[in-house]
């Protein structure tokens, strides 16, 4: 099977590098910057396509590696009788197959999103540490089996999900990529209150966070689960709340720690948490 990328950004540059490097055959990138779409042929080892015509025809599937905001009108772009036979992709967490191309059976085409859990941050590194991803694919029968097939040879695990579940997949995704940023960002801006440099912050929580991480992961979040929260400690939480004087930063405080007492209740059922519950709605 042949693959084509329509789009050059970061997830092209590296799924395209990915397999191209695993032995599957890349034709290459067409790209509205024509540049980009350059610099990635340069990079895989493959062509640059002048239309998105010469990249249909000379390949059997094509990825949409463009913002998810694009995909649905790049394919309004190129839907025609040129996609039989032809396989399309996307890389989006939250859309479905069927959101991005509707009616892609008419045209004699199948789709799948194929979505690797991971964070492609820059488009010459990523694709090194694409082996440990975890892909989450959906989409029609025929194409989720291929790629399926795809990936487990690359050695990846691999998950099939209904169109129905992408919305919630994808914000779980969200939470413990984005959101984790989120927190980072307002732990060292209190770090920073109390007088550390940015780097000095980082270097400090990089240990703590490390190591909370490997805990999670090997015993699960309710387990590793520690701090004031879990022990019943309400003074030290009625502490924190005032000397927190950001209203951002406090009301994730108080949104997390209510997260934090379910979890604490099924870890210390005979524990009574209702004063910090009370202490929390203040």
């Amino acid at each position: 099977m042949k693959i084509g990328f329509f789009g050059a950004g970061k997830v092209g540059f590296s799924l395209g590098k990915y397999f191209s490097d695993n032995g599957l055959s890349v034709t290459g990138y067409y790209n509205r910057n024509k540049e980009s779409a350059l610099e990635a042929a340069n990079f895989t080892g493959t062509k640059c396509f002048d239309s998105p015509e010469e990249l249909i025809n000379e390949s059997d599937c094509i990825f949409l590696t463009v913002s998810d905001g694009a995909i649905k009108s790049v394919y309004d772009s190129i839907k025609s009788p040129m996609l039989s036979g032809k396989m399309l992709c996307h890389c989006s967490g939250s859309l479905s197959a069927e959101e991005a191309f509707p009616d892609i059976e008419s045209f004699g085409a199948c789709s799948c999103s194929v979505h690797p859990l991971f964070p492609i941050s820059g488009k010459h590194e990523s694709f090194r540490e694409l082996h440990k991803a975890y892909f989450c694919i959906e989409g029609s029968d025929y194409c989720t089996s291929v790629w399926t097939d795809i990936f487990k040879r690359l050695g990846n695990p691999v998950r099939i999900i209904s169109a129905e579940d992408k919305t919630k997949y994808h914000a779980a995704c969200s939470m413990m990529s984005n959101l984790v940023c989120a927190l980072a960002q307002e732990s060292l801006d209190l770090l920073t209150d109390c007088g550390f440099s940015e780097e000095e912050a980082l270097s400090a929580l990089y240990p703590l966070a490390e190591n909370n991480l490997r805990n999670i992961f090997s015993a699960g979040p309710i387990n590793a689960l520690t701090g004031p929260v879990e022990r019943n400690d309400s003074s030290t939480i009625k502490k924190h709340l005032a000397c927190i004087n950001d209203r951002i930063i406090r009301d994730t405080y108080i949104s997390a720690s209510r997260q934090l007492i379910r979890m604490a209740e099924k870890r210390h059922p005979d524990s009574d948490y209702s004063e910090m519950e009370k202490l929390l709605d203040k």
